[in-house]
């Protein structure tokens, strides 16, 4: 047993749990970490699609009662039909964009120096946003309609951008379009998971050449870590945004993309995919 691969696996799952659900990218954390790790090859590639599901079961796990009631009331319930279209009007734009440029972004901008821009140019969206005057129109998700769904479905896209961060795109545009802090957040997350578990799942049909049973040990402990941090990063964010703003994420972004920018600059790291 390879004792620090399993670390490795261990620190990336961590990492993908506490981050996927925040407003700071938890792609451009893993490319940066992984990067840091020597684990970046075409095999981590897989693993990271591995630890995504462990992240998104976190999500299945935590709002189980809300989805089980969705889809028992699918049939007959009016609001039931309501926040299944929208989670579809939602998940459409970013699966036609990714389809269609996905390739090309991954080739051009998965490597550590434009995430760290991304980083950075993101958390001034994210400060512009938060002061600006926020005139809350819809208090919870099921008040949406399937506009609020689609304009966030295309603020979603911005996430295509590793270091943008799909969480800061779908919860900072769900505030600019007038949604309460709380229902911006949490349809945040119940967007992730139709979102990530069609994109895990395409990914893992490309690559299932590279799976092996062999690496089953590093898959496991990297999805058990990975769905226990984003479980309790989850409680955490709705517990923290009933009392703050997201300017302490911003202010991260920057510190974290000028500290990647200055090693880089200085060769104190080499940032060997950059």
């Amino acid at each position: 047993m390879d004792w620090i691969l399993l670390g490795k696996a261990l620190v990336l799952g961590v990492v993908e749990g506490l981050t996927e659900f925040l407003p700071i990218s938890s792609t451009g954390h893993l490319i940066l970490v992984g990067d840091l790790l020597g684990f970046s090859d075409e095999k981590a590639k897989v693993f990271e699609i591995v630890i995504q599901c462990g992240a998104i079961l976190a999500i299945c796990w935590e709002y189980r009662a809300k989805f089980w009631s969705v889809i028992v009331n699918l049939p007959t319930q009016r609001s039931a039909q309501r926040f299944a279209f929208n989670l579809l009007v939602a998940f459409v734009p970013i699966a036609v964009l990714g389809l269609l440029l996905g390739k090309a972004i991954k080739a051009a901008l998965f490597k550590p120096i434009p995430v760290a821009i991304a980083f950075i140019v993101g958390a001034l969206v994210i400060l512009w946003a938060e002061r600006r005057r926020h005139i809350v129109r819809v208090e919870s998700v099921d008040d949406m309609t399937w506009t609020d769904a689609l304009k966030i479905g295309f603020a979603q896209c911005c996430a295509l951008i590793p270091g943008t961060s799909r969480a800061g795109a779908t919860i900072i545009g769900g505030l600019l379009f007038g949604l309460s802090r709380r229902a911006a957040t949490e349809f945040s997350f119940f967007l992730a998971v139709p979102v990530l578990f069609a994109a895990s799942g395409y990914e893992l049909y490309k690559q299932r050449a590279l799976l092996s049973a062999d690496d089953l040990s590093m898959f496991l402990v990297g999805f058990l870590f990975a769905f226990l941090a984003a479980f309790l990063c989850v409680r955490w964010l709705l517990r923290y945004i009933s009392q703050h703003d997201f300017t302490a994420f911003a202010w991260y972004r920057i510190a974290f993309g000028a500290l990647i920018l200055i090693t880089a600059y200085t060769r104190l790291v080499d940032w060997s995919a950059g």
